[in-house]
């Protein structure tokens, strides 16, 4: 961080201001037609008295002043920046003399991408020191006087933060970490506008003043500062008590016809008992009974710009760790594990993309309201484009009953395509341009992705074209004894800067001291991957389904991006609870096969390390897993899973396993 006040995640902040702006834009335009309810008129007044719950996004950037006693005092003043993302909540009284007094309380989390949490690095004689931030909050008065759906305010009040100090001793190579708690001000303004009966925009700017933190590491290393911060963020905020849906119905909780909201949260509580290994690695299962939790909450804001055109946003916030820090199984069991694990949440701004539709005329459907959908009619037959950034799985190798691990089977292998090694950081996120081709029984996609720029990493190869993902997909709609079924097969390439598995060990094998891992670095050049897979989905009743898949890929260079698959078979049936009085609850059973190519295994046998597999010796096996979850619904929108697993052979080794792993999961979504 030091020396440069703009990370690349703080320019993706600036994104998210833009969207933000895009979607204000929209709404002024689009939805101001829609009639007098949607956007309420001067001279009716704006009710703003109420409580109210909301989200931001924003840039932020700041200084801290550090003071290094060893070997003397001597200040040191760095800048950072990062994109800041959080929520807000609040309540506003109307005076009689017309003003608002509020009072709110928020919470700001920088960017998931590595090192945005960074706000001071440096080095003494002995040491290496870094200061991380993990959130900042305030508590806050607002005064403002209404004009009608316009709100100017100031706002000012007390501000904290929590951040960790670590020292790296630099001659043993140990860590030590401190958590401190700084404590301050915050004062700021913004101006607010009420564009529905129960929705809010804002633009604010906050500068925020934090205290002095003093982190002792004895003998000798201490390290002193304090840091101020300004942020400029966009919020939205639904006010309660308003005519509108009820939270958790599946009713268009926007009320209006031009924008739509959904918003989900998971939290995972996963683990398993002590089970028998001859040995272990750097991205083996630890032996050992351990549990890890995981916790993501999303909003999704999805706007109609024009005849057409359609602008989604996705702010997340991640948090938790997988288990064994998200290695151990080619089938890893846990899907909302992303590779990059958080002690505090981070913000991420997952999707941002936009969308135009051109109808051919004739038939027509009716698309339903999702996450990534608005509702509304459209020509069944039609073409789609789609730019900016998103899952690859948001379009390619769906599944009805086998794609969403937030409320059906967790396991990688069972929710997607085992050996399909689609483009993503760490997170499971790209940048590409897609186009569909919709007919009433078939569809036909085709889409390009940035790739990362080396194995499993965040940072994108901007050689546009020259490296990237390609993929086409047909889906075929038939009707099998009067129930429905899909069968897509899609065939996909990577031009990506990787290594080949025998390359690199023909390269240890000449360079004694040279592993593996090391080597496969060494020998990244510019490589095509390739592969294919088999989709079929088919509904047997109404209330039951089966599912199944098989992929490969060539298996000669690195994975990427996904996980350590060369060829996968999965499938299973999913039973909804008609039966047994329950027809909201669903059990579903499922099972993969997980197998390396020859190259890959000699490699991992080698003592290389892939993405998530890696023991350091190998008595290769296909890695076998098995699935069952039974979900309740608890409240409308509100599940609660019980999910077990058996993992046969972890990380393709009879040495190690088998290995039992069992999940809680709650999931709501309105």
């Amino acid at each position: 961080m030091r020396g440069r006040s703009y990370s690349a995640s703080a320019r993706r902040g600036v994104l998210c201001g833009l969207a933000f702006v895009l979607v204000a834009s929209a709404l002024g335009i689009c939805v101001a037609p829609a009639g007098a309810d949607d956007i309420p008129a001067s001279s009716r007044g704006y009710e703003w008295q109420g409580f109210y719950l909301g989200g931001h996004a924003g840039l932020g950037h700041g200084t801290v002043n550090a003071t290094l006693p060893e070997p003397t005092a001597s200040p040191l003043s760095q800048g950072f920046g990062s994109g800041y993302g959080g929520m807000q909540a609040g309540y506003n009284w109307i005076l009689p003399s017309g003003w608002l007094l509020g009072a709110e309380l928020d919470i700001s989390f920088p960017s998931s991408a590595p090192f945005d949490n960074v706000v001071w690095s440096g080095a003494t004689p002995t040491s290496a020191l870094t200061e991380t931030i993990d959130y900042v909050a305030t508590a806050r008065a607002r005064l403002g006087y209404p004009m009608g759906p316009w709100l100017p305010y100031a706002t000012g009040g007390f501000a904290w933060s929590n951040s960790h100090v670590t020292r790296d001793d630099l001659a043993t190579g140990a860590e030590t970490s401190q958590p401190q708690t700084r404590v301050g001000f915050a004062a700021g303004g913004g101006l607010e506008y009420g564009f529905a009966p129960a929705w809010s925009m804002r633009i604010e700017y906050l500068y925020t003043r934090l205290g002095a933190l003093h982190a002792s590491f004895p003998p000798v290393t201490g390290y002193a500062a304090n840091s101020d911060l300004h942020v400029v963020r966009l919020g939205l905020n639904y006010r309660f008590g308003q005519d509108m849906p009820a939270a958790g119905d599946k009713a268009n909780i926007s009320g209006s016809p031009n924008w739509e909201f959904h918003a989900q949260s998971t939290f995972i509580e996963e683990g398993y008992p002590r089970f028998p290994a001859l040995y272990s690695g750097l991205n083996s299962f630890a032996p050992h009974a351990q549990s890890r939790e995981t916790f993501s909450a999303s909003a999704f804001l999805n706007v109609r710009l024009w005849q057409g055109g359609e602008l989604y946003y996705n702010p997340e916030l991640f948090q938790g760790f997988g288990l064994s820090n998200t290695t151990g199984a080619g089938g890893y069991p846990n899907g909302e594990a992303q590779k990059s694990g958080f002690i505090f949440p981070r913000y991420s701004t997952s999707r941002l993309f936009l969308r135009q539709t051109f109808g051919f005329g004739g038939e027509q459907e009716t698309l339903e309201s999702t996450t990534n959908q608005l509702s509304g009619k459209a020509d069944v037959s039609r073409l789609t484009l789609q730019a900016g950034k998103f899952s690859v799985k948001d379009l390619f190798d769906s599944n009805s009953y086998a794609s969403d691990s937030r409320t059906q089977f967790m396991n990688w292998s069972l929710w997607a395509a085992g050996a399909f090694d689609y483009s993503a950081d760490k997170i499971g996120l790209s940048y590409g341009a897609t186009a569909e081709l919709n007919q009433k029984n078939w569809a036909l996609r085709a889409g390009y992705f940035m790739v990362p720029d080396v194995s499993n990493s965040n940072n994108f190869d901007t050689a546009v074209f020259k490296r990237g993902e390609y993929i086409i997909e047909l889906e075929q709609r038939y009707s099998l004894f009067s129930q429905p079924g899909k069968l897509r097969i899609t065939t996909w390439l990577n031009s990506t800067f990787s290594g080949d598995y025998r390359d690199a060990l023909l390269l240890a094998a000449a360079n004694p001291g040279l592993s593996p891992t090391d080597a496969i670095a060494q020998d990244r050049r510019g490589r095509i991957k390739y592969g294919y897979i088999f989709n079929v989905e088919q509904a047997l009743t109404g209330d039951i389904g089966l599912f199944g898949r098989w992929s490969w890929n060539d298996g000669r260079n690195e994975i990427m991006s996904f996980t350590d698959i060369d060829a996968s078979l999965s499938g299973g049936v999913v039973v909804k609870g008609k039966m047994w009085g329950r027809p909201d609850d669903t059990i579903g059973i499922g099972g993969a096969i997980n197998a390396l190519s020859k190259e890959h295994r000699e490699y991992i046998a080698a003592g290389g390390l892939g993405i998530l597999v890696g023991d350091g010796q190998l008595n290769y096996r296909t890695e076998r897993v098995v699935e069952t979850y039974y979900s309740i619904l608890l409240a409308k929108q509100t599940t609660l899973t019980l999910d077990y697993q058996l993992l046969l052979n972890p990380a393709y080794n009879a040495d190690r396993g088998p290995t039992h792993v069992f999940s809680v999961r709650l999931h709501g979504e309105l």
